[in-house]
């Protein structure tokens, strides 16, 4: 082992348009080192899976050997090998796995498949330090707005609620488009929202009091680009400002109230955001007072952590590591469908 007393773990990230290469020595992150297609797929409005993965392919040897330049290492110097293998997008999910396992096995150490969404829980430790035992933790990017019971993130994740259509990722990405802002919407609308007033417009708020813990923003969106659409027809301009802060005060809203709901449900005084929609500013703020009058405490990474990256699976290998979890085979697959609650295969 190269560490004095921790490994260094080199992590592979590539569920979607972002091949990320991270290196951690135990909770400390050595290099961060991202390539993004992002340009690429901004021209069809959304990321085309099979771009992202020739992608991935082009960008995966450079990127390691830059993410080892950054820390100052050789390949002799890794201990462990972490990658995603699920969930995401099945092509490019497969260029990292068939990647991880070669350098596992040209350098002789463990590999380890981990739970991309794990991961995004994981992540927080390099900045914050070790996660507190249990938290609870909102997920939201993309493809998942997912809140969990987190009693060990190397051992046991346990889902309290899931969007039941739109991730709230994807409501931004779409309610950017109408509003004829580029992909990836949300960056767009949070800057835009800056600009208006969250209280312009009464969107509504989806399952905001059924009881449960789950989410869904498909009917938000609609209501969004009804109310455009009817601004349109009747010859009035569209306030793109106040729709933008209204749509994400509408999505914040429901996601901070749930999350509290979470943590009082179960009696846990520790909340962690993560994914890339964490790095939504009004989110943050409105998560920060909610959390601050019920007495929680509030964890959520830098943005450059939120969004997706190697960091953070390498930050998961480690905890799996230190765990003393079983390694993974040169077997293991793709799973573009990786349940939460399945940390690592």
């Amino acid at each position: 082992m190269s560490g004095a007393d921790e490994p260094i773990v080199l992590g592979i990230e590539t569920s979607c348009d972002e091949t990320g290469i991270g290196i951690v020595r135990g909770h400390t992150l050595l290099a961060d080192t991202i390539a993004s297609s992002m340009e690429e797929h901004a021209r069809f409005g959304g990321v085309v899976p099979e771009v992202a993965s020739r992608a991935h392919l082009e960008a995966m040897t450079p990127t390691v050997e830059s993410a080892l330049a950054k820390a100052g290492l050789r390949f002799s110097d890794i201990d462990a090998v972490a990658v995603t293998a699920g969930p995401g997008l099945a092509g490019a999910l497969l260029v990292g796995v068939a990647a991880a396992k070669a350098y596992a096995m040209g350098l002789g150490v463990p590999l380890y498949g981990v739970n991309h969404l794990a991961a995004h829980v994981a992540v927080d430790q390099l900045e914050h330090g070790p996660l507190p035992k249990p938290a609870i933790a909102l997920l939201v990017s993309g493809g998942h707005s997912s809140l969990l019971l987190v009693p060990d993130v190397a051992r046991d994740v346990v889902s309290l609620g899931s969007t039941v259509d739109d991730a709230a990722g994807e409501a931004f990405d779409k309610v950017a488009r109408v509003l004829g802002l580029p992909f990836p919407g949300g960056p767009h609308i949070d800057r835009a929202a800056r600009e208006g007033s969250g209280t312009a417009v009464a969107f509504p708020r989806g399952k905001y009091d059924d009881g449960t813990l789950d989410f869904s923003f498909s009917g938000l969106k609609t209501a969004v680009a009804r109310w455009v659409e009817a601004r349109a027809a009747a010859g009035e301009s569209v306030p793109m400002n106040d729709v933008a802060a209204s749509f994400q005060e509408a999505v914040v809203d429901v996601l901070t109230r749930k999350a509290l709901q979470a943590c009082a449900r179960h009696g846990v005084e520790d909340l962690l955001i993560g994914g890339g929609v964490a790095a939504n500013s009004r989110l943050r703020a409105l998560a920060q007072e909610r959390c601050d009058a019920a007495g929680v405490r509030l964890r959520v990474p830098r943005p450059g952590l939120c969004t997706d990256n190697g960091a953070m699976v390498a930050a998961l290998g480690s905890e799996l590591v230190a765990a003393g979890a079983e390694p993974s085979t040169l077997e293991i697959p793709a799973d573009s469908s990786l349940p939460i609650t399945t940390i690592h295969i």
